[in-house]
């Protein structure tokens, strides 16, 4: 079964091509040129990636992406944006996007992302790690379902929140510099920015922390890099 793909762009000639070489690639793309019409959409039907632009009629990108952030289900999510200044990219990542590409791109290399996060995703739901829950504080890491909980509830994380939380959480005391994090979580083949790396830590303080200014867990070793608290990590039970 093809994959459902949810585009969100209101220029019809962009959406057009980006559609008509997604289609030729093997999805099944649904187009909304409306922020509110995707809105209800994704309250409607289950989507394997979400392709959505910022500048929208209705709601805008930023709250869409705020909402499917805040789902319980991760959806993969490529930002596609006119807006090319860095504070815009640091910004859709921090909000939980996987990735950001700039307009004007390459529809090629939109379907190469495209493939490369949806095979990605396709892995980490099939991987099924031996490894045990952690526990830290009130909270507790299951590799095997990839959640996180506080209590009875679950914490939404994205696919590489996730990740950078369980490999700081495995490796407890020690301290990786952002390029040590960008190749473990990311990938040797990454060429984003090491910014991209802070924007993570900051919202997985916010998720997690009592207090995200006085981070008990995600700590910051100055002039170094980040490292985990070392306090109780043990097997939950």
């Amino acid at each position: 079964m093809s994959k459902q793909l949810l585009l969100v762009e209101d220029d019809e000639a962009i959406a057009d091509v980006v559609k008509l070489n997604l289609i030729d690639a093997g999805f099944s793309v649904q187009h909304e040129s409306d922020g509110s019409a995707a809105l209800r959409s994704i309250g409607t039907q289950r989507f394997d990636l979400v392709l959505l632009d910022l500048m929208l009629p209705g709601t805008d990108g930023w709250d869409l992406c705020k909402h499917l952030r805040a789902l319980p289900d991760y959806v993969p999510l490529i930002i596609i944006s006119a807006r090319t200044a860095e504070a815009h990219r640091v910004l859709g990542l921090e909000l939980g996007a996987d990735d950001y590409l700039a307009k004007p791109f390459s529809v090629l290399e939109l379907v190469a992302r495209v493939r490369a996060l949806l095979r990605r995703a396709e892995r980490l739901r099939e991987a099924a790690p031996a490894a045990p829950q952690l526990r830290f504080g009130d909270c507790s890491l299951d590799p095997l379902r990839r959640e996180v909980w506080r209590g009875n509830a679950v914490i939404a994380l994205t696919l590489r929140e996730f990740d950078l939380l369980y490999f700081l959480a495995r490796h407890p005391g020690e301290v990786f510099n952002r390029g040590e994090l960008l190749n473990q979580v990311w990938g040797s083949g990454f060429d984003g920015y090491e910014h991209t790396v802070n924007s993570h830590i900051n919202r997985l303080r916010t998720k997690l922390e009592a207090d995200a200014r006085s981070p008990k867990w995600i700590q910051t070793v100055w002039g170094v890099g980040y490292r985990f608290g070392d306090e109780t990590r043990k097997p939950a039970p």
